[in-house]
């Protein structure tokens, strides 16, 4: 089976770019016989930025391109130049990815908005050259700063997709066939479970040419927060949704019993998914007539709106969108509160990517710069036209 396109976790290693050297240069031009210290700065290390680019929804990019790398900044020159800055290098992701140390899982930033830019590494300043360190009892410094070192981390980048509403329920609730039938999406469905391995958007049409996103992610199961099933990896894209909508089969045995597991795998993942508002949509109910559901309703938990539906037959469907949407528009609801970002631990990580080796030949090696503790005065002389005239002592043409 070929590998699929959708990929939301990716570990990748950046590295900032290194401070330029400052210059230890003296000035020697003609006619001023001792002429100072006019070493410029180096110049700044590129930096690591992370930009959101509402344009993207996979990290698959970042999957073929795992090193991101600045350059490093430029020494500093005569006359007092300042040394070129380095490259910044940009990683764009899609909308609603977060960022982990992967040594330690720790979590560090994320960006939501389109065009939201966070930086990610800062690069190494650039050292300040020896006509900065002039003084009356000191007025040839033989000695400038190095540039600050690179910073390098290996991070992970974990997408989180941003929907309206997020579909929960056990496998074959019917969740992939009711997002085929109120959106354009098409996503597999066929008679077994786990049939959907990763997540499905669609844009469900509404009243007045409005619209909102419908969010389709794998069936859990109980004990999923054990590793059972597909495990929790998949519930981190409905961290984001304002409303989750529970889906329970008709002809399941509990009713309440069944959301309840699902209450709890999510109480599991993230204690802050209990607190968002909910909506049970009983499927399958082609098969009932208007007295069973009567019946059922009874049976349905307290203190969360009921619909019955069919998506096969197109029943109900329109009843479910106007309870989608009352909520969605619920002052409450509107904003999106921010989610907790929790650390990465065990039963979150990806175990291929976690164990990936980056292949250290494809790795620049930086070279380190060698700092004399003796000073050389050997130095080389332009005129006022910056045209060289001489390389000779610097002690023996001040005796």
């Amino acid at each position: 089976m070929a590998e699929s396109n959708f990929i939301d976790y990716v570990k990748i290693m950046c590295r900032s770019g290194k401070g330029g050297a400052g210059s230890r240069h003296y000035r020697r031009a003609k006619y001023v016989p001792k002429g100072g210290p006019d070493g410029g700065d180096g110049g700044r290390g590129g930096h690591i930025f992370l930009k959101a680019n509402r344009n993207l929804w996979t990290l698959l990019h970042l999957k073929f391109q795992r090193h991101v790398f600045a350059t490093n900044g430029e020494s500093g020159g005569r006359n007092r130049s300042f040394g070129k800055d380095g490259e910044d290098r940009t990683i764009e992701v899609p909308c609603g990815t977060a960022v982990y140390d992967a040594e330690t899982g720790k979590f560090l930033c994320d960006v939501t908005e389109d065009g939201e830019v966070v930086k990610l590494l800062k690069g190494g300043k650039g050292g300040l050259g020896n006509c900065h360190f002039a003084t009356a009892t000191n007025r040839t410094p033989r000695y400038a700063q190095p540039g600050e070192p690179a910073i390098e981390k290996t991070i992970i980048l974990e997408l989180k997709l941003l929907a309206d509403v997020g579909l929960v329920g056990f496998p074959n609730a019917g969740k992939s066939t009711l997002l085929s039938s109120i959106s354009a999406a098409k996503p597999k469905i066929a008679n077994y479970p786990f049939t959907t391995l990763e997540p499905n958007l669609g844009i469900v049409s509404y009243r007045n040419n409005q619209s909102f996103v419908m969010a389709d992610i794998p069936g859990i199961i109980e004990g999923a927060s054990e590793g059972r099933g597909l495990g929790l990896r998949f519930l981190r894209h409905i961290e984001r949704n304002a409303v989750l909508l529970f889906m329970v089969p008709a002809d399941t045995d509990d009713i309440k019993k069944e959301y309840s597991i699902l209450c709890n795998e999510l109480q599991q993942f993230n204690p802050d998914l209990v607190d968002k508002p909910r909506v049970l949509a009983i499927t399958k109910c082609d098969m009932l007539d208007d007295e069973l559901m009567d019946e059922m309703r009874n049976e349905v938990p307290e203190g969360v709106e009921c619909v019955f539906i069919s998506s096969v037959a197109n029943m109900g469907l329109v009843e479910l969108k106007d309870a989608l949407w009352r909520a969605i528009n619920d002052e409450n609801n509107r904003i999106p509160t921010k989610i907790t970002h929790r650390d990465l631990d065990a039963k979150r990580r990806v175990k291929e990517e976690d164990e990936f080796i980056f292949d250290v030949s494809d790795i620049p090696v930086e070279e380190e710069e060698e700092w004399d503790e003796e000073w050389d005065d050997e130095e080389e002389f332009y005129d006022d036209d910056d045209q060289f005239i001489y390389e000779g002592n610097l002690d023996e043409e001040n005796k």
